[in-house]
């Protein structure tokens, strides 16, 4: 059959049209990260932390769906360099996978050759400032990199940010964010926003103070600076927000860093031109050898809105006033629209470690709601007016040895959470637990050791502890669950026994990826938690990530303790799994 140049002209269209619809979501507008990218992520690919700004850790991919999932296999593994806990989550943008592993380590893999682009180490001095190197409060760990306009970002546990060639891995500029041989760390993923590269960083229990900063991202010269607690108010402070909140402060605080670090949590909404920041604990945990005679001690334990183009303090809502117990605000945060009251409101979610849902306004900071998600004896609810925790009698712990939940551990700490927007259901791990609280009779600040102000155990040379307070008997017994939240009627849709390791991952196809500290990698029916499918992988498995290539939706996913090792799945594909 012979075609007219017209009628050929309109199949062109046709098919071309129908060929830029196939490609759409796979492959990226420039060869280049850039603020519309970042803004608006293509469906395929995977270039921030959470995927987007609103950190949902949500995939508009459909692929794979509760109808096919059984069929998953491995497609493809890699092993990068690892000495310790994987907790990276991994970004995928032009077919190449960009992670990190411990100790700072980032590498670039060719997700077409499944193949090693480039591996970068910084060859960071391992075994503490003592012998030049950064003493981690909690093991060598990297939750993730930044990319943007061809460049890829870490922050190293020695406190420097790296920008890399995201071609070739090789150093682009390096600045060091904190004051060299002190005892901050960097263990989060920094965030690019509006050409800069967003960082916070951790180190309160050796005695820091702590502050979130912006990069230029093309040199890295400093944008802005907020440091998160007021310092020696005999000299200036930084901003009138610092000043207001040295209100809150009593006695020498500066002296023992006061902490406040944010070493994790960072979300931004566009829109409003705000960067919400989680900040971090006490220094000393302890609040009366803290800050004597009392106050809210701001802003620690909070949740922080800045001007996206200033760093300036915009509000804030602390979650846990003159934390006393380690209950640090610096895990994830989820923005979304929801609908609360007969209107959609604006939010802001987190689930700290103090036990508690929070469901914020974003644009005021105002709570909206807050409820338990596990069993809390150290306050019995929030006070819906003040919006501050109802306390209990025996929470502000003395001498005595008191035992309270959540323990110190927390009952949510690092592991991202997912949000779909189908579902209108949070997805996170997490664990109830206690601990015994007994505060320290003579507190000595000693530089290089942790400082908390109560017995957790024996400082060396310091006194034995008094034996720990007995089990509560209205406590639920110890353990890790997963659980699909209602953040709107603020209650558990279902909740499994789980083993918390990594966060979780969120898809269109109606799938919650996550895994087990044992080596589970698990797919979950959103509804009702029902384990659509489970694979076998190494210990302690990071959080999962989504990707198209070539067509194809994968699922990839980082695990190992002692070695690390990337993993990804895709339909029907049938590599044999690694030993």
């Amino acid at each position: 059959m012979r075609i007219r140049p017209a009628s050929w002209l309109l199949v062109c269209a046709v098919v071309c049209r129908v060929a830029v619809s196939s490609l759409q979501g796979q492959q990226p507008a420039t060869g280049k990260v850039d603020d519309a990218t970042l803004v608006k992520p293509a469906d395929g690919d995977w270039v921030g932390y959470g995927r987007d700004y609103a950190e949902t850790h949500h995939s508009p991919l459909a692929q794979i769906d509760a109808t096919n999932v059984s069929r998953l296999g491995l497609a493809w593994s890699v092993e990068v360099g690892s000495e310790g806990k994987i907790e990276t989550t991994p970004l995928v943008f032009n077919g190449v996978l960009y992670g990190t592993s411990t100790w700072s380590q980032v590498y670039a893999i060719d997700l077409r050759s499944g193949k090693t682009k480039w591996q970068w180490d910084p060859a960071l001095v391992r075994g503490g400032f003592e012998a030049n190197g950064p003493r981690p409060c909690c093991g060598p760990v990297n939750r993730g990199v930044a990319l943007y306009d061809g460049k890829v970002y870490v922050g190293l546990l020695d406190g420097r940010l790296v920008a890399l060639n995201a071609d070739t891995g090789a150093v682009v500029w390096s600045v060091q964010t904190t004051q060299p041989g002190t005892d901050y760390t960097i263990t989060g993923a920094p965030r690019v926003i509006k050409g800069k590269v967003v960082i916070g960083q951790g180190g309160a229990e050796y005695g820091v103070r702590g502050f979130l900063a912006a990069y230029d991202a093309a040199t890295g010269k400093q944008a802005w600076k907020f440091y998160v607690i007021p310092g020696d108010p005999s000299k200036p402070f930084e901003d009138e927000a610092l000043a207001f909140a040295a209100k809150t402060w009593n006695g020498q605080w500066w002296k023992y860093g006061g902490g406040g670090t944010p070493w994790d949590g960072i979300a931004y909404d566009p829109e409003a031109n705000l960067v919400y920041v989680g900040t971090g604990n006490g220094s000393p945990w302890n609040a009366a050898h803290r800050s004597p005679g009392g106050g809210d001690n701001l802003y620690l334990a909070s949740i922080v809105a800045l001007n996206a183009d200033t760093g300036k303090y915009v509000w804030h809502y602390q979650v846990t006033p003159g934390d006393n117990w380690d209950y640090n605000s610096a895990q994830p945060m989820i923005l979304a629209d929801l609908p609360i009251g007969g209107q959609t409101r604006k939010v802001l979610m987190q689930a700290p470690k103090n036990g508690f849902f929070y469901v914020l306004d974003r644009i005021t900071g105002k709570l909206i709601s807050g409820e338990p998600y596990v069993f809390t004896s150290w306050a019995t609810g929030i006070d819906k007016e003040t919006g501050r925790p109802i306390e209990t009698e025996a929470a502000r712990y003395r001498y005595t040895p008191v035992r309270l939940s959540p323990s110190p551990i927390g009952a949510h700490h690092w592991p991202p959470m997912a949000f779909n927007p189908r579902t209108g259901l949070v997805y996170y791990p997490g664990q109830e637990t206690s601990a015994s609280f007994a505060m320290e009779e003579k507190f000595d600040f000693k530089e290089g050791q942790w400082n908390l102000g109560i017995y957790m155990g024996r400082r060396p040379g310091g006194p034995a502890p008094p034996p720990p307070a007995p089990p509560d008997p209205k406590a639920p017994p110890a353990g890790g669950f997963f659980v699909a939240w209602d953040p709107v009627a603020q209650k558990a849709r279902w909740k499994i026994p789980f083993q918390p390791s990594g966060g979780a991952l969120s898809t269109a196809g109606q799938l919650i990826f996550v895994g087990t500290s044992a080596g589970k990698f698990l797919a979950l029916d959103p509804e009702d938690g029902k384990t659509l499918w489970e694979t076998q992988l190494m210990q302690g498995v990071a959080t999962p990530i989504t990707y198209q290539l070539d067509g194809k939706q994968y699922i990839a996913v980082m695990s190992g303790i002692s070695k690390g090792r990337v993993f990804g799945f895709a339909l029907d594909a049938q590599e044999t799994m690694p030993k």
